[in-house]
């Protein structure tokens, strides 16, 4: 997904529609993904920017929701776990990295981030606009990917730092973390944690009726010195 194009939601990273009263998180994001019209799936371009100049090796989607950043690195060389709760997005990445021959550098699991956490190591942690409507222990599951890396690994962590006017949450005083504020809550050891970049880069995007506005992306970069 490039620039200029809205984030579509995710299993952990959404900004959708409410889900009913009565429906879990599952059946929230099953019915957004068979219900709604395929997003044009492009690498989110903060990911491109990090992973680019990187050696390619192993690499963790967390909410991968449409696949755009899981084909775009395998396609560059990373072997990738792909991990959403919705069945229905993971079916369509396999059989998107099968049409372009990509597939033994695409494996997916099905997981609700809020109960169980892919098992491995990894040279990358992706988590782009990890937000979601259901309860969820963010903070924690984030902690998490940050102990998952192999010594040297990045987690890249890319929130909404403002909301675009076609957001579902109008929301004028909700507070967005700041970097700051999300490197707290992680609360890692700089004996073995360090942050290369925490900012605010602001962009010009699109949303889903072609409106245009400019955002601001909340952007927190860790990396494991140490194991």
């Amino acid at each position: 997904m490039d620039s200029t194009r809205p984030q579509p939601p995710t299993a952990a990273a959404g900004t959708g529609d409410r889900g009913a009263p009565s429906e879990d998180a599952e059946q929230f994001w099953e019915r957004h993904y068979r219900t709604r019209r395929a997003w044009d799936a492009r690498v989110n371009p903060l990911l491109a920017e990090t992973a680019a100049p990187l050696r390619p090796g192993a690499a963790l989607d967390l909410g991968c929701g449409a696949g755009g950043d899981t084909i775009w690195l395998a396609q560059q060389g990373w072997h990738v776990t792909a991990v959403d709760i919705s069945a229905t997005a993971l079916e369509r990445i396999r059989e998107r990295a099968h049409d372009l021959g990509i597939a033994g550098r695409v494996a997916t699991e099905q997981h609700d981030l809020a109960r169980s956490f892919p098992a491995g190591e990894f040279d990358l942690v992706s988590a782009q606009y990890f937000h979601t409507p259901f309860p969820l222990l963010r903070g924690r599951v984030l902690r998490t990917a940050a102990r998952a890396l192999r010594p040297g690994g990045l987690l890249l962590i890319v929130d909404h730092g403002s909301t675009a006017p076609w957001s579902w949450n109008q929301d004028p005083d909700l507070h967005y973390p700041t970097p700051t504020e999300i490197a707290a809550e992680l609360d890692l050891d700089p004996a073995h944690w360090s942050v290369p970049r925490a900012d605010m880069p602001r962009r010009r995007a699109t949303g889903p009726a072609d409106e245009t506005a400019t955002v601001v992306d909340n952007v927190l970069l860790v990396q494991r010195t140490a194991g």
